[in-house]
């Protein structure tokens, strides 16, 4: 009888170990690739968003609906805000905004927090309506538990672009409004509405949160932002301080490199990334 050809054990082995090498190898790639492609994705929700502030604007001459964070929320909830909620703004764009309102990189909730509520505006008769809510963070999404339907998302207004230099709101004329391509509005957050202080450092750890919500490591060492201008780019964490969040903003503030900060001036989970 003739001997049957097999593999030997040395050459499974052999195959098994170079199998291993080539996905050791491509691995890291393919994880690259896949943080990039999420990254894209988050650009383009935050393009229809610009969208449709864009439209908004047209129709309220050049006003943006960010006076107060409940505003923010009922706009990022678009029509899943119910009628007759408190938070519902004269003028609503009708939008079914759910399959945009996340970044691909911050879709699921936190679960090891529970639910917290938050009074968000005040009726006729001097009554709190609020909500029900969980935040987010670098990677989880915040989420709305009520009023119902529930409804999540990971980007977050900036809270400061409607202030000036005196106490409460002035409305920001979009068609007139100077240095809109610094003026950021939307960015991936933690919060539906978040603020950010170019004289306040950075938060000491990662994934802090207040007071500078927008501050957190979601791609690679880049937030991704929507600006005045309805244009969208990636920002640098270290750029934060540079952008013109309100009228009385330092771009060249003492966290930027014009200011005179020093590398060993930020945190370790902050201090490798790029300078600005």
């Amino acid at each position: 009888m003739r001997k049957a050809k097999g593999f030997t054990l040395i050459e499974l082995l052999v195959v098994i170990s170079v199998v291993a090498l080539l996905v050791a190898l491509l691995l890291p790639a393919l994880q690259r690739a896949r943080k990039q492609a999420m990254a894209v994705v988050c650009q383009a929700h935050l393009k229809q968003w610009g969208t449709i502030l864009a439209l908004y604007t047209e129709d309220s001459r050049g006003r943006l609906p960010i006076g107060s964070p409940s505003t923010a929320l009922w706009f990022f909830r678009g029509s899943w805000l119910p009628e007759g909620d408190p938070n519902r703004p004269p003028i609503y764009h009708k939008l079914t905004t759910k399959s945009i309102s996340c970044c691909p990189a911050a879709i699921r909730v936190r679960d090891d927090l529970g639910l917290g509520r938050s009074a968000l505006a005040v009726g006729s008769r001097g009554e709190f309506w609020g909500v029900w809510q969980r935040p987010g963070s670098t990677f989880r999404a915040w989420e709305i538990a009520s009023p119902t339907p529930r409804f999540r998302g990971s980007y977050g207004f900036n809270g400061m672009l409607n202030q000036s230099g005196r106490l409460g709101h002035d409305d920001v004329d979009t068609n007139i409004a100077r240095g809109r391509a610094n003026r950021p509005v939307i960015l991936d957050c933690g919060s539906w509405s978040g603020r950010h202080a170019n004289d306040l450092g950075p938060p000491w750890f990662e994934d802090h949160g207040r007071p500078q919500e927008f501050c957190i490591n979601r791609h690679n060492g880049f937030i991704n932002g929507l600006f005045l201008d309805w244009s969208v780019r990636k920002i640098g964490l270290k750029e934060l301080w540079t952008l013109k969040w309100d009228d009385r903003s330092d771009t060249a503030g003492p966290w930027t490199k014009a200011g005179g900060v020093q590398p060993d001036d930020w945190p370790h989970w902050i201090r490798g990334f790029k300078d600005y």
